[in-house]
């Protein structure tokens, strides 16, 4: 495999520089003020209320262990291990997919949908919190629009 040669691009300036470091840093530090929010005042990790949301959101309430790890942005290993736990606790059962019998389902239960109703108030308050007081008085539509065609970069760019 030959190395692949990046193009001529000019170095970032002051501005740029800073933005692309602070990006970094909220990206590594928000996830653990969420996560430790949600397991202080919840007692749940962020990465199972993120589990339990997608599956109350989803059809059934069920999905595809791959597409709920994709949902959740985890890989398929982390995404057993969360499912693993849920399920020792009663919140999500995992089934065989009878379509086609290679697959597996995680389901939630009427536990885990409580458990993540209980949780939901904590998420929003830390939500708010930790991201929404942050932007008073930005344009939110122009902000998202940004942040997603960069977290949309990796349907289309190769990882």
């Amino acid at each position: 495999m030959h190395p692949v040669t990046a193009p001529p691009v000019g170095p970032l300036n002051a501005d740029e520089e800073t933005l692309v470091r602070t990006l970094a840093r909220v990206m590594t530090v928000l996830p653990k003020l969420l996560d430790h929010d949600l397991r202080e005042r919840a007692g749940i990790s962020l990465t199972e209320y993120s589990t339990l949301m997608h599956l109350s959101e989803a059809p059934d309430q069920r999905m595809r262990m791959n597409e709920l790890a994709t949902a959740c942005d985890l890989s398929l290993s982390g995404m057993t291990r969360a499912v693993t736990r849920l399920e020792s606790e009663g919140a999500v059962v995992r089934t065989r997919c009878v379509e086609d019998g290679r697959g597996w389902l995680a389901t939630l239960t009427p536990q885990g949908l409580r458990r993540l109703e209980d949780a939901y108030p904590t998420h929003l308050w830390s939500t708010r919190r930790r991201i929404i007081e942050h932007f008073a008085g930005f344009d939110l539509p122009t902000l998202t629009a940004a942040l997603d065609r960069i977290g949309c970069a990796g349907d289309t760019d190769p990882l």
